[in-house]
């Protein structure tokens, strides 16, 4: 066979490519530490690493979310905690209040720190996240949600939407509580029903008035609000909206439940000719309106025109006051659940995360010693081919003439 130069040259720098090339694959996987960096390195190992950094990617990505989360959940935790404060602090002063031998000037002292303890309240349901989104205005979080009117009423001008975030692949978790939910939606503490005392010489009050009965509620036949009415000598009436008798005239026993239209009430006291009080749908009540009346209440002075009423007054509002701090703490509650979830599920992915890490360092991660020896054996094989190369091209048949 004959050998050219041409071709021996030829030969011998594909050789020498390849055991170069050999050289540097070696130098490449000891500077990566990995021995598996291409399909070409193990095509069945390369593809199950991509499932595992595909894991370890979304993990990360939720691990992002639950941060996020966490913050939040965490704020409205605050958030309720102050409110439920602000709660207990109005309960003081409006327990103060209720005191024989305060004068009027005292009662407007403690009114004044009752409407400081509600702009207080009121900048708690305006608190923003770390974005300045509102927390407590459903999906309008660019729009401030409680707004105070010219007449001290509070306004909620937000949507009842709930924001959430995904923490796993079946896992998502609120990051915001609608402001209708926590401020606006405290439940009316004597039912489905609020009172309203056209004449109260006695100081009966409603004790509770509920829908019993939905199917039997027919606000279409007999629409609020209902009238009870009492006369001589102890006699009960009760009209609706249209003034269509809803209960005929009959005797009054104290106690008695006076039930129609799918409704029962309760009254307590003894009534008297001529009370009279509507009651009308309210099943939920503003928390801010309950301090309103607190306020207004103790602005009254310590003579109201009306005694026995103002004493009334008095024992709903505390008891509308109970029930929001319940709620305040209802609602402090439900973020303390989501944050407990929160750390569950962040366990749980710090879990599968360090399995996957060692299931993935199982595959791709480098025998350094084994490396090592095939570095030195692919160096030794490159030398040795540059060796022969210098020795081989310079024979010539000249030499032995």
């Amino acid at each position: 066979m004959r050998v050219s130069t041409a071709q021996f040259y030829f030969q011998n720098s594909q050789q020498l490519t390849s055991k170069q090339s050999s050289v540097n694959e070696q130098v490449n996987y000891l500077s990566n530490g990995k021995r598996v960096l291409t399909a070409k390195d193990d095509a069945v190992a390369y593809g199950t690493l991509a499932g595992y950094k595909d894991e370890l990617a979304s993990i990360e990505k939720y691990k992002r979310n639950i941060t996020q989360a966490e913050n939040r959940n965490s704020l409205q935790d605050t958030s309720f905690g102050n409110a439920e404060n602000l709660m207990q602090e109005l309960k003081r002063i409006f327990t103060q209040a209720n005191n024989g031998t305060l004068s009027s000037a005292d009662l407007t002292s403690l009114a004044e720190q009752a409407k400081n303890s509600q702009s207080q309240l009121l900048d708690i349901a305006n608190t923003k996240d770390e974005t300045g989104g509102y927390i407590f205005a459903g999906f309008q979080n660019h729009k401030e949600p409680f707004a105070l009117q010219l007449d001290n009423t509070v306004i909620y001008q937000g949507d009842s939407g709930v924001r959430e975030l995904q923490i796993a692949k079946n896992v998502s978790v609120a990051t915001s509580q609608a402001g209708d939910v926590a401020f606006s939606n405290i439940p009316n503490e004597i039912g489905d029903f609020s009172a309203n005392y056209i004449n109260n010489l006695s100081g009966f009050s409603v004790n509770n008035a509920t829908i019993t009965d939905p199917s039997s509620y027919d606000t279409a036949t007999n629409p609020p609000d209902y009238k009870f009415a009492f006369s001589l000598p102890n006699d009960l009436t009760v009209t609706d909206g249209n003034g269509t008798v809803v209960v005929p005239t009959a005797t009054y026993v104290a106690g008695q439940t006076i039930a129609f239209n799918g409704i029962e009430v309760q009254l307590s006291g003894n009534p008297l000719p001529g009370d009279e009080v509507d009651i009308s749908p309210e099943q939920n009540i503003n928390i801010f309106n309950t301090i309103k009346r607190a306020i207004d209440w103790m602005a009254s002075g310590s003579t109201p025109s009306n005694p026995l009423q103002h004493e009334v007054d008095y024992a709903e509002i505390l008891s509308q006051l109970d029930q929001g701090l319940n709620h305040m703490t209802t609602r402090r509650s439900e973020a303390g659940i989501r944050l407990q979830l929160i750390e569950s599920q962040e366990n749980n992915h710090l879990d599968a995360e360090l399995s996957l890490a060692a299931g993935q360092s199982n595959i791709e991660d480098l025998d350094f010693a084994k490396a090592v020896a095939n570095f030195e054996q692919s160096k030794v094989a490159l030398q040795a081919a540059q060796q022969s190369f210098v020795q081989v091209k310079d024979l010539s048949l000249f030499n032995y003439i």
